[in-house]
């Protein structure tokens, strides 16, 4: 059966707190997507920090945003935490297919059984080669992805352990998880930024500098290495059509 690509309807968890930020960050999933932004339910989780796990049943699959706003580390001081972690669980046992970008790739770690740590020390923010594993070769997102590619990567925190039942898809230098797969299940977690490319990075890094750098030249050090990231923004189109519409 053909499955309508007008017709797909996505539910957006989204981890934003600014309403620019929030329209943007729903623009690049639609745009790298090449859906329509109306084919997305927002769910907020600052307006709506209280939902069910089986909020997701009647999609055709989950996207999950970053978020420069909170911490999955946290979840006495962001309530919504625990209620995102349920409904990704919920999401890997019905099948329900995830796209969990940043901030959803630690909530997806944590909820399935792996850890997440704070260190600052090894922190990413800017354009960075990534590097797929063995693995990554047999993958239907990645099979046709370089061995190396540029992407765009922003955080403080980041798997210290990946949960059972996963395979590493790929990693650099800094952060030895940066995408996973569950096992014969539809949910991609992506600690990088594949609905970001490096015109958005140039606009969002300037409106967060103050969040994330703390040395002089630090912001146009960063302006100064943008280059261009398709291979990773074209994930989410692979997978719209690959895992959503199931074409080859």
């Amino acid at each position: 059966m053909t499955i309508d690509r007008a017709k797909l309807h996505i539910l957006y968890l989204q981890i934003r707190d600014d309403q620019v930020t929030r329209r943007e960050e729903l623009q690049e999933f639609a745009r790298h997507g090449q859906l329509d932004e109306k084919q997305f339910a927002v769910l907020n989780v600052f307006d709506q920090p209280n939902f069910a796990p089986d909020h997701a049943d009647t999609y055709d699959a989950v996207f999950v945003g970053g978020s420069s706003d909170a911490s999955v580390l946290k979840p006495d001081q962001y309530p919504f935490v625990q209620s995102a972690k349920q409904l990704l669980k919920h999401c890997v046992d019905q099948a329900i297919p995830v796209f969990a970008s940043c901030f959803g790739f630690q909530l997806g770690v944590e909820a399935l059984g792996g850890k997440v740590i704070h260190d600052p020390k090894n922190m990413e923010m800017g354009i960075y080669p990534m590097q797929l594993t063995s693995v990554a070769s047999e993958d239907r997102l990645f099979s046709d992805t370089p061995d190396q590619f540029l992407v765009v990567s922003g955080h403080k925190e980041r798997a210290f352990k990946l949960p059972p039942h996963t395979q590493l898809l790929a990693f650099t230098e800094r952060c030895p998880y940066h995408a996973f797969k569950v096992m014969d299940k539809p949910f991609y977690g992506f600690q990088f930024h594949p609905e970001v490319d490096h015109h958005d990075l140039a606009a969002r890094i300037t409106r967060y500098q103050d969040r994330y750098l703390e040395t002089d030249g630090a912001l146009q050090a960063i302006l100064n290495n943008l280059h261009p990231t398709p291979e990773s923004n074209r994930l989410i189109l692979k997978f719209v059509d690959r895992i959503l519409l199931q074409k080859r």
